[in-house]
């Protein structure tokens, strides 16, 4: 429990980025998604400008650009569903490349997309310039609930250990002829999720009452 805890979306380094307080970086990612958010889908070129926004502070951050943008990957689905909606939304059409789709939800899928796109980048950028234990003081500056940061603390601990425990889990499904991506597995996949659910909800057991042991009432050391 005492160990220092790195993460996998952190960039190492020593830019007046990283060196910035956490609380204040937090403070400016909130503000710059609420502003993103609240653009008007229409105003293309405003997006450019935020776009370059985020762009310079990675460079000025020293993170490699590729970085940032392969970690994007984990937007995939939302921006299928985005694809998606000029297909089934209604109002009048517009031909694009040959197909016929609705304009109105050709807009609404570029808000999503554009807007959806420069947060996670953002957020991103905020995980590579900024330590977990960092955002956790900048969050307790900011004076958030603190049974919520101590959710949020132990979520980033106990994550590589649960990941870690889900692959165990797939190396023993594959290691017994089994491929969990074939439909004919996803049963068997759908137990080994629960399986793993179990262990996690008992292993918070076991944590709590080690805490209560040691005398926790509710607030961790500083």
């Amino acid at each position: 429990m005492g160990a220092g805890h790195g993460h996998r979306l952190h960039f190492h380094g020593h830019s007046p980025v990283h060196q910035a307080p956490a609380h204040l970086k937090v403070l400016l990612l909130v503000g710059f998604m609420l502003t993103v958010v609240a653009t008007p889908r229409d105003w293309f070129p405003v997006f450019g400008g935020y776009l370059l926004v985020v762009v310079a502070v990675i460079l000025a951050a020293r993170v490699p650009l590729l970085y940032v943008v392969r970690r994007m990957v984990i937007e995939v689905p939302f921006l299928v569903f985005a694809a998606l909606i000029p297909f089934i939304a209604t109002g009048p059409q517009v031909d694009v490349l040959g197909v016929s789709v609705s304009e109105p939800g050709l807009l609404a899928a570029w808000g999503l997309a554009v807007k959806g796109s420069l947060g996670v980048m953002a957020s991103l950028t905020l995980a590579a310039t900024t330590e977990p234990a960092d955002v956790l003081v900048g969050l307790r500056r900011l004076r958030m609930p603190d049974l919520i940061v101590q959710i949020m603390g132990f979520m980033i601990r106990y994550l590589d250990v649960v990941t870690a425990d889900l692959g165990r889990m797939m190396v023993s499904m594959r290691s017994r002829g089994m491929d969990p991506r074939s439909p004919r597995s996803w049963p068997t996949l759908a137990r080994t999720l629960g399986s793993l659910f179990i262990r996690s909800y008992e292993r918070g057991e076991r944590v709590h009452l080690a805490m209560l042991s040691r005398g926790y009432t509710g607030e961790l050391p500083r």
